[in-house]
C-alpha cells in the first residue's frame, strides 16, 4: 500500500511570509552597512528607488484608474510608507535593530487594539505598554537607549500606522499594484533627501550590488510574498506571525551586526511579541 504525503495548503504561503520576515531583516541588517557610505538618507533613497522600479516592472499598475478621494489615500499611503522607511533607517542608527522592531510594532499593534473594548485586549495593552517603558531612554535595561533612536523608532511606528490605514482603504483587489505606487510616492518624498545628503556618491556604480540587495531583500522580495500569502493564510495565523518580526530582528541584529541586548530589553521584547500575537490570536473570537 502506497501512502502519498500530501502538503497543507497553507503549507506554501506560511513558508512565504516566514521568508519574507527573514529577508527583510537581512535586508536591514545589509542597509546599516550602506550608512557610513551615503548616510541612512541615501540608503532608504537607495531602497524605495530601485525597489519602486523593480514593483512598477513587476506589477504594472500604470492601467489602474482612481478617483480624486481614491487617489489621496493612495497618497497619504505612499507618504507614509516612505518616512516610514527613512524613520527605521534613522533608528537603527542610533539603536540595535531588534529594539526598533519592537518600538515601531507598536504602531499596527496600536491600530488593532483602538477603540476596543473586549477585556482580553487590556491585557495585551499592559503587556505592550510594559515593554514600550521597559525600552524607553530610562536606563531599566542597562544603558539608556539613545532619545532621538527610540522617537524615530516610534515615528516609523505611526507611520506603519497610517500605512496599513489607508492601505486598507486603497483597496486589497489591486494589492501588488497599490504597494508598486505607494513605493513610487514614497521614493518621490525620500529621494530628494538622499540626495541632498550623499550628492554624486549616491550613483557610484561600487554601491549598485548592495543597493539592490536590500531594495530586494527589503522591499520587493518580502512586499510580494506577503501580497502571495495574505489571502491564502487566516487572518488569525497572519497576524500571529508577523508578531515573531521584533524577535527576529533581534537574533538577527545579534547575529549580523553583533548587536547584544540585555535580559530587561530581550524581555521587553518578549513583552511586545506577547501582544501583538496574543492580540491577532484573539482577534477573531470578538462578538459579532
Amino acid at each position: 500500500m502506497i501512502i502519498e504525503a500530501k502538503t497543507s495548503p497553507i503549507a506554501v504561503p506560511m513558508t512565504a511570509l516566514m521568508v519574507a520576515m527573514a529577508c527583510f531583516q537581512l535586508g536591514a541588517a545589509l542597509a546599516k552597512s550602506l550608512f557610513p557610505l551615503v548616510g541612512v538618507g541615501g540608503t532608504a533613497a537607495l531602497r524605495l528607488a530601485i525597489a519602486s522600479v523593480i514593483l512598477l516592472i513587476v506589477w504594472r499598475p500604470w492601467h489602474l484608474r482612481f478617483t480624486p478621494a481614491q487617489l489621496r489615500t493612495v497618497i497619504v499611503y505612499g507618504v507614509a510608507m516612505g518616512w516610514m522607511n527613512y524613520f527605521f533607517y534613522l533608528a537603527i542608527s542610533y539603536i540595535p535593530l531588534g529594539i526598533t522592531m519592537a518600538l515601531e510594532f507598536t504602531g499596527p499593534l496600536g491600530v488593532a487594539l483602538f477603540a476596543s473594548r473586549r477585556p482580553v485586549d487590556f491585557l495585551w495593552i499592559l503587556l505592550a505598554g510594559i515593554g514600550l517603558i521597559a525600552l524607553l531612554p530610562l536606563g531599566l535595561g542597562g544603558q539608556p537607549l539613545s532619545v532621538l533612536g527610540v522617537a524615530y523608532a516610534l515615528g516609523a511606528g505611526l507611520c506603519w500606522a497610517l500605512y496599513i490605514v489607508f492601505g486598507r482603504r486603497a483597496g486589497t483587489a489591486h494589492g501588488g499594484q497599490i504597494t508598486a505606487l505607494g513605493t513610487v510616492i514614497g521614493a518621490v518624498m525620500i529621494v530628494p533627501i538622499g540626495l541632498s545628503q550623499s550628492g554624486a556618491q549616491l550613483f557610484a556604480p561600487s554601491l549598485l550590488p548592495a543597493a539592490i540587495g536590500v531594495a530586494v531583500l527589503s522591499s520587493a522580495l518580502p512586499y510580494s510574498l506577503e501580497m502571495y500569502a495574505m489571502p491564502r493564510i487566516p487572518t488569525r495565523t497572519f497576524g500571529v506571525l508577523m508578531s515573531l518580526n521584533p524577535a527576529l530582528g533581534a537574533i538577527s541584529g545579534l547575529i549580523f551586526l553583533g548587536e547584544m541586548l540585555s535580559v530587561v530589553q530581550w524581555s521587553a521584547i518578549a513583552c511586545i511579541v506577547a501582544a501583538s500575537a496574543g492580540s491577532a490570536a484573539t482577534r477573531e473570537l470578538a462578538p459579532v
